[in-house]
């Protein structure tokens, strides 16, 4: 699903492409860039889980956005009027089926890898960290310091912080396996209760 991204373990960035990657790390250190709307149908639902309510947005591409608990509806809306037009977004749980199906099955821990597609909506950057997360296996964990390594910015640590915390599929991109270079439960956008308790379903931290 990311035969495209590009980590030091897959390929070499270029010199010209290095230097075009370093200018975005500065300017999302300067503060994150919105990247422009999507015109296209979003199909919207929402579904009853483990840990609350979730809302699912999905283009034909893929799953752009899940709403956790913390978030709420209005906070999902909000989100969706900066990235899509909301013209364009339907009520149709039908075209969210198979996310719904495995969002289930892995919070009943009968699942451990997603294959639903995803339709990331964010900065070159920011897409660029949130790949790197789904290579993370189900399970395990790793600090800031080793994804800002990942992504080739090892000193762009609270550009890839935002980064993660801007993640608008959690879960399925797993930016809970992120811990503070202790180990500490940090950082986490959706809240460290949620952070917790996925992380012990997964088996990651001791019951």
């Amino acid at each position: 699903m990311f035969e495209d991204a590009v980590t030091p373990e897959s390929s070499k960035l270029t010199g010209t492409a290095r230097k075009k990657f370093r200018q975005e790390v500065e300017r999302i250190r300067g503060g994150d860039v919105p990247p422009p709307k999507k015109i296209q149908k979003v199909y919207c639902t929402s579904f009853d889980s483990r840990i609350g309510r979730l809302y699912i947005a999905s283009t034909d591409e893929g799953v752009c956005k899940i709403s956790v608990p913390k978030e709420t509806r209005k906070d999902f809306f909000t989100w969706l009027a900066e990235h899509v037009e909301l013209d364009a977004v339907t009520d149709n749980r039908a075209r969210n089926k198979d996310v719904i199906d495995q969002l289930s099955r892995y919070f009943n821990g009968k699942l451990a890898k997603f294959n639903v597609p995803l339709d990331l909506l964010g900065t070159p950057f920011q897409i660029r960290v949130w790949k790197e997360l789904t290579r993370i296996p189900y399970g395990a964990t790793i600090s800031y310091k080793s994804l800002a390594k990942r992504v080739l910015a090892p000193k762009a640590f609270q550009a890839v912080g935002r980064a993660n915390g801007a993640n608008p599929v959690p879960i399925i991109v797993p930016c809970h396996r992120v811990l503070g270079s202790n180990g500490a439960l940090v950082g986490y956008s959706c809240g460290i209760k949620t952070k917790e308790f996925l992380l012990r379903l997964e088996g990651a931290i001791m019951l």
